[in-house]
């Protein structure tokens, strides 16, 4: 992923098989001047070849498509250099897809039904590092993380400090690391500390973990 310039639109992929759901995304994200969708999909494999092609600040990806579906493309992705921040597409109906998106290590997970404007928000959230979590996807995957499995101890608070809660906080809240930092008056670099000792202690993987952890544990 190539840096650009707080002035300069956020560049996008979408990737979806649907043609006019596309070019209504497209639209919609388009409509502000903040967003700009440098090429379009309908597969994985084409996704891939745009991503190395354009080398975006986020992608959109689809979790049902032909050929190399959403949750493929989302493995094959985080194997590319230097990778995108990706975010699934999905339908309130696929929490299995949801459940594995979130173990492959996806930032964000949006509702194909979102209000435009809540979209467009998300998409700059994750080109600014953050974590986006549609609530109604956030309702139905909490039971599954705050309780675990019969061999996982669920999470506790109690080993963190009250920075470490701070931070967590905020995270929950799609806050990346320079917000945090500007909350909190820390370093850039501080903060990564902070949020991998949080990962750590909770057990997650990614700070989308963390932030669904935050939310069931009432953090936030």
């Amino acid at each position: 992923m190539t840096g650009r310039s707080p002035e300069s639109p956020v560049r996008l992929v979408l990737a979806d098989d649907e043609p006019l759901l596309r070019a209504g995304l497209r639209v919609v994200l388009e409509a502000e001047g903040t967003i700009q969708v440098v090429a379009e999909a309908a597969d994985g494999l084409e996704l891939l070849e745009a991503v190395r092609r354009h080398r975006p600040d986020v992608v959109l990806v689809d979790v049902q498509m032909p050929g190399m579906d959403g949750l493929a493309t989302l493995r094959a992705l985080s194997a590319e250099p230097d990778p995108p921040p990706a975010a699934v597409l999905t339908t309130f109906d696929l929490d299995g897809y949801v459940s594995e998106a979130l173990r492959i290590g996806v930032q964000g997970f949006l509702l194909k039904d979102a209000e435009p404007g809540s979209l467009v928000r998300a998409v700059l959230d994750l080109a600014a590092g953050g974590a986006v979590l549609d609530p109604r996807i956030t309702a139905r995957l909490l039971p599954r993380l705050v309780t675990g499995g019969p061999e996982r101890v669920p999470p506790s608070l109690d080993e963190l400090t009250l920075r470490e809660r701070q931070v967590l906080a905020l995270i929950a809240a799609g806050h990346p690391n320079a917000a945090i930092g500007d909350s909190l008056g820390l370093a850039e670099a501080t903060v990564k500390k902070y949020v991998s000792a949080v990962l750590a202690k909770l057990g997650a993987q990614n700070r989308v973990q963390a932030a669904l952890l935050a939310q069931g544990l009432g953090v936030g």
